[in-house]
């Protein structure tokens, strides 16, 4: 399968490092009983972790009591989680397209960003700034940040009409989120949106189970490999090096075949 942006170069490899099938993986894995609605909670779930990773001072204890037993917080506390929640929502319906994603962001971003920014590409410079206040990353220069979103789109449509087998679902979902995480096409939110994009791909080959992945949680608790792990592939989007994305790649399937295993 040809690509414009993404690549099959890694996918034997991470075959053979899974090693067990991860839609049997996944099967295996055991439900939680718990006394409110399956696919909320974990929802909830993904809303706390993702919003976590940005910075966002939220603890999914205080969330849950917010979301399902009716507790009251400042609406500050809990609005950006919630906007969030709804873009998880938002994706059980809809299929991966630009205007889909960009729908998804103006709904994740509406405590985020002003009116103007939320759901529209950027269309200036953007570098991503590290806690030390040191440039991480120079990101796709904006006047071919478009161009790129564009072409990461129609590799996902390529992906749709093809037959994939389930270590490729996961092996492409974990590459979209690291592409799409590259591009950075908005001010802000990318993050975010980059791992609901993963989630997204995984509930569309997958199907609603796919919700209970808790990559999200699992990126916040492993954040410093996260962030090592996007860092591999170069600081300058013109240079970047995908053969050096097999670190990210495993993240989120060597979580799903840790939690199967317990």
């Amino acid at each position: 399968m040809s690509f414009e942006i993404l690549t099959a170069g890694l996918v034997v490899e991470f075959t053979m490092k899974v090693g067990e099938n991860p839609a049997e993986l996944l099967a295996r894995t055991p439900r939680q009983n718990i006394p409110v609605d399956y696919f909320q909670f974990y929802k909830s779930v993904s809303s706390v972790y993702s919003s976590k990773i940005e910075g966002e001072d939220i603890d999914f204890d205080s969330y849950f009591k917010h979301k399902f037993m009716n507790v009251e917080f400042k609406a500050d506390y809990t609005k950006k989680a919630d906007d969030l929640f709804s873009a998880y929502t938002f994706i059980e319906k809809e299929k991966i397209s630009i205007e889909n994603i960009k729908k998804a962001h103006a709904i994740l971003s509406m405590n985020l960003l002003p009116n103007s920014q939320q759901g529209h590409i950027r269309t200036n410079p953007m570098y991503v700034i590290n806690d030390k206040d040191q440039i991480e990353y120079v990101a796709a220069g904006p006047y071919i940040v478009s161009n790129e979103f564009e072409k990461l789109m129609r590799d996902v449509d390529k992906l749709r009409d093809s037959n994939l087998n389930s270590y490729e679902v996961f092996y492409y979902a974990a590459l979209i989120h690291l592409v799409f995480v590259k591009i950075h096409p908005f001010q802000d939110g990318n993050g975010r949106t980059a791992r609901l994009l993963e989630k997204w791909f995984l509930i569309e080959r997958m199907g609603l189970r796919a919700n209970d992945i808790e990559l999200e949680k699992n990126y916040w608790t492993h954040r410093v490999e996260y962030y090592q792990n996007i860092k591999k592939l170069g600081i300058e989007y013109d240079f970047l090096d995908y053969g050096k994305s097999l670190d990210f790649l495993m993240m989120t399937i060597l979580a799903v075949k840790e939690k199967a295993s317990t």
